[in-house]
């Protein structure tokens, strides 16, 4: 496992972190290749309990370098804050062990605010914004009118580029949204004092990488978010802004040269999702509140209660063939333990047609769940950490997955701490 690119299969929030965590050991460099501070990882080790957004997962690892890369949306006041509050756990955050690439953007105040403009201005049609600027960034970027990190040492040329870009901008804080315009002065105090915080870590990392490379060091690329969620493959307009798929990894790390050895895609042992947006699966009333409650479902960044319901297998296949993954991590097996029958949606109906195949994102809201029940096996797995010593019913509902989303389940975790795992 020479690169390695560890992503999610569905909506996200499938335990993508704490899968990080566990196999940055057999890894030299760690990469954020895409999103911003919009959605968490949670990660529980020696250190405690953390839910990173920035952060590359592998930051409690020593001798694990961690890079954001190029493809990031860069938040310096949300990065800063993470790291002070991963530092105060004990952990070194030194520009040794984190580098941040000078071309990666910068996302800055106003971004944010746009984004509350927009789905308040958007109302019962909001897409399910975390209001954190990804998608006002991500546009900017793609427009060319985003400030980029290496510029935070060319003071003068970055107040000049700063004042070109605020200058259009206001039009549309002013003229579409009524909004008070940015002032130049505000929001250069804000660089200062942020961007001067994270400017030690700044470097360019497209060399360290190259350079990495042909040392033969090991990559290990993390995403965020889910295929479902992918600008270009996902629930289309009810997605994240960048392309959170597994092909996009070395773009967006920073190495385009770089070859994936393997995708470790990430699914949950049921569904669940945060935000707007057709959900097929989904449960709702007591019955969706008792797994949520089960497996505290809510969401890292904002809190909010996830969408819950059985394992998607239409949705899951389509999320294997769209990442590539190589073989699979099954997270949460624990948590179905209290259920006398564990329900899967098999198939959907749509036209009444049954279908294996994921529809076109118009179409997404016609569908319905075929659902089937496997038998429970209604006792603590949690202490598991042999396949064998797994329930046969336990047993039989992983091997039921791997079967009908044709690819291998290599992991299965049963609980939130790095040692509660089972290697397949």
């Amino acid at each position: 496992m020479s690169n390695c690119a560890i992503v999610g299969i569905n909506w996200g929030d499938e335990g993508k972190g704490r899968m990080v965590d566990l196999v940055t050991q057999d890894y030299d460099v760690v990469i954020r290749y895409q999103g911003g501070s919009n959605a968490g990882h949670t990660v529980v080790n020696e250190y405690g309990k953390f839910g990173l957004h920035l952060l590359p997962s592998g930051i409690f690892r020593k001798g694990v370098v961690n890079i954001l890369g190029n493809g990031v949306a860069l938040d310096c006041e949300a990065l800063w804050q993470e790291m002070e509050n991963v530092m105060q756990a004990g952990v070194a955050i030194t520009p040794e062990n984190l580098k941040i690439s000078e071309r990666t953007p910068l996302l800055l105040p106003y971004h944010r605010d746009l984004d509350a403009l927009e789905e308040a201005r958007l109302k019962d049609k909001a897409y399910g914004s975390t209001k954190r600027g990804i998608a006002p960034f991500y546009s900017d970027k793609y427009q060319k009118k985003v400030l980029l990190a290496g510029e935070l040492f060319h003071p003068e040329k970055l107040k000049e580029h700063l004042a070109t870009i605020l200058q259009w901008k206001n039009l549309t804080v002013a003229n579409v949204y009524g909004a008070k315009p940015y002032a130049l002065e505000d929001m250069l105090a804000w660089l200062e004092e942020f961007g001067g915080k994270i400017k030690p870590f700044i470097c360019n990392t497209v060399t360290y990488l190259r350079d990495a490379q042909a040392a033969g060091k090991r990559f290990l690329f993390e995403a965020q978010l889910g295929a479902l969620r992918d600008l270009d493959f996902g629930i289309v307009p009810y997605t994240t802004s960048s392309n959170a798929v597994a092909a996009y990894a070395p773009v967006g790390a920073g190495c385009p040269s770089v070859r994936l050895d393997t995708v470790i895609g990430v699914v949950k042992a049921y569904s669940t999702c945060v935000g707007e947006g057709p959900f097929t699966c989904e449960w709702f009333g007591e019955e969706a509140e008792q797994l949520r409650q089960a497996g505290g479902e809510y969401g890292v960044s904002t809190g909010r209660p996830r969408r819950v319901g059985p394992i998607d297998l239409v949705a899951t296949r389509y999320g294997v063939e769209v990442q590539g993954a190589t073989t699979l991590a099954l997270t949460k097996l624990d948590i179905l333990s209290y259920m006398e029958k564990i329900p899967v949606c098999t198939h959907y109906r749509l036209d009444g047609q049954l279908t294996d195949e994921f529809p076109f994102p118009s179409a997404l809201d016609d569908a319905e769940p075929v659902v089937e029940y496997l038998d429970g096996w209604k006792t603590d797995i949690s202490g598991v950490r042999r396949w064998e010593d797994l329930p046969k019913a336990a047993q039989d509902y992983v091997l039921y997955i791997e079967k009908a989303v044709g690819c291998p389940i290599g992991y299965v975790s049963v609980g939130p701490e790095r040692d509660a795992i089972i290697l397949r």
